[in-house]
Parts: structure tokens; C-alpha cells; sequence
């Protein structure tokens, strides 16, 4: 896994998530909700996360589930955004 994270931001655990009532899961990154999973997608989200050895394999399984935070533009690209919104 080391190779995964290489700049330990995984250490920081910015990933959560919530389960509702109907087992809707709400995944949260850095206390944002960035994803919804239902059904059979949550069923099996739950089940990667009860097999994950230790809390630091949980929040790579959310970070894969989430998406695209391999490349570190997330901020990058919201500052462009709010940037261009401003310019316009």
C-alpha cells in the first residue's frame, strides 16, 4: 500500500461515510458528501469494508469508490473553477 499512497494523505482519514435507514450509504470526503451508494453497490461496499485489515485500507477502498483522488488536482481544480466563476 505504500506505493498507493505515497504522499500519506490517507493517514489524514478524510473519508467517511453514513449509513440511512433504507442501508443507503452517503460517502463523505473531508466532511463533504462526495458520493451515494444503494443496493447491491452498497451491500458490497459493505462487505470490502468489514475484510479491510485496519482503517488506513477502509479509506482506500472509499478513495477508489469516490473516484479520481489519485492525481492531488482536487483543490487545484475547485480553485480553478471558483476562479473562472469570478472571471466571467
Amino acid at each position: 500500500m505504500k506505493n498507493i499512497d505515497k504522499r500519506n494523505r490517507l493517514d489524514e482519514s478524510p473519508f467517511s461515510y453514513r449509513i440511512s435507514k433504507d442501508n443507503t450509504i452517503f460517502l463523505d470526503y473531508e466532511n463533504r458528501q462526495v458520493k451515494i451508494l444503494k443496493g447491491k453497490e452498497a451491500n458490497k461496499f459493505l462487505e470490502r469494508m468489514e475484510a479491510a485489515d485496519d482503517d488506513k485500507a477502509k479509506q482506500l477502498i472509499m478513495a477508489k469508490i469516490t473516484g479520481n483522488f489519485k492525481r492531488g488536482n482536487e483543490k487545484s481544480a475547485n480553485s480553478d473553477k471558483q476562479n473562472n466563476f469570478m472571471g466571467s
